[in-house]
């Protein structure tokens, strides 16, 4: 067994950061639910994509300190080492944002990780979606977590590859053409059961 983990929204939870850097710039009332979505779902009703463009930058660079893994991720890699099973870290990270300050967004996401304990030969932040597909074949996952499938449902995506999606906000009762958990610890009891 190999597994591949993206990183963004499936073992990093930014919902706290998100809320407190957009009422922090007050682009958001300080009632906005505390959740990453409610933010940008806020920004896009008022027509400020390019401002939710800007604020994932300031996150994604200048917070990612801030932010939180989700409950269980780092048990669940602790328990990938105990047994031996390789855990790779596969995302598809620009190096710069699209919009304001230019972060070095892959340095900060590489920082967090060695905090975590989660640096090493085993991640790759990929440029581009396709380099994360070819990644995915490339070092031979037989099983891939992600939170977004659609791409999981990517035509390109690698035959063969058990595709495992992360829905902790239960976004994504539809997509049954997966394997879907909420939370890491039904991860961890599926592919790794006492």
């Amino acid at each position: 067994m190999l597994i591949g983990v993206d990183f963004d929204n499936t073992i990093v939870r930014y919902d706290e950061v998100f809320h407190q850097a957009a009422v922090k710039q007050a682009l958001v009332p300080t009632d906005t639910p505390v959740v990453k979505d409610a933010v940008r779902d806020y920004l896009r009703r008022c027509g400020k994509e390019d401002l939710w463009t800007e604020l994932q930058g300031y996150v994604y660079g200048a917070c990612m300190a801030d932010a939180a893994p989700f409950p269980g991720v780092l048990d669940f890699f602790a328990r990938c080492r105990q047994r031996s099973v390789a855990a790779y870290i596969i995302s598809h990270k620009t190096r710069y944002p699209f919009r304001g300050r230019q972060y070095d967004l892959q340095q900060s996401a590489r920082e967090w990780l060695k905090s975590k304990g989660l640096d090493g030969d085993h991640v790759f932040l990929e440029l581009t979606k396709e380099a994360k597909l070819k990644r995915i074949a490339e070092v031979g996952c037989t099983h891939f977590i992600d939170d977004l499938p659609e791409f999981l449902a990517e035509s390109t995506f690698p035959a063969g590859v058990d595709r495992i999606l992360f829905d902790p906000n239960n976004h994504h009762p539809e997509a049954r053409r997966f394997h879907r958990f909420a939370s890491w610890q039904e991860i961890g009891d599926s592919l790794l059961p006492s």
